[in-house]
């Protein structure tokens, strides 16, 4: 998981739990009439924090930010009327959620990492560690002298194995 996506987890998650404990605030601060959609949303946002942050493919749930976004847009676009006395507050909600959904785009876009990293492996599995075929190294070894500093000390050796 990338930094952006682990940040964006945690942002999902406090502004889910904002708009869950405080809705009426929220709402009020916007000039929007309903407390009831705004902790719908704060549930959304703590569903796709959550899933951020313990998915092992956190795409999906980038998608689901942008789909939240597009929602909050949507929401937001009705209290930018004139009738509404909140309307800058409205404006400047709706710019942050514009930038917000600029780094939810920017973070679906990002390549998978599992599929980067599974082109950089190479498969060992037919190889045997041998410059040769196993015949040709047959006795490649013979007449190797194990070096002093490598040898076992004669106190330590398995039964049967003493020097001759």
């Amino acid at each position: 998981m990338s930094a952006l996506t682990r940040g964006l987890g945690w942002f999902s998650l406090a502004l889910g739990a904002v708009e869950l404990a405080a809705p009426d605030r929220v709402a009020g601060a916007l000039g929007l009439g309903s407390r009831r959609l705004v902790r719908g949303y704060g549930l959304r946002e703590i569903a796709t924090g959550a899933g951020l942050l313990a998915a092992a493919d956190p795409r999906p749930f980038v998608w689901a930010r942008l789909g939240g976004d597009a929602l909050d847009l949507g929401t937001l676009a009705t209290g930018l009327g004139p009738r509404n006395p909140r309307r800058a507050a409205a404006l400047v909600a709706t710019l942050a959620v514009l930038g917000v959904a600029a780094v939810d785009l920017a973070a679906a876009r990002q390549p998978r990492r599992r599929r980067a990293r599974r082109r950089l492996l190479r498969d060992y599995a037919r190889r045997s560690g041998m410059p040769r075929p196993a015949n040709d190294m047959r006795g490649a070894a013979a007449g190797f002298d194990v070096p002093k500093d490598f040898r076992i000390p004669p106190a330590l050796r398995p039964w049967g194995q003493h020097p001759a």
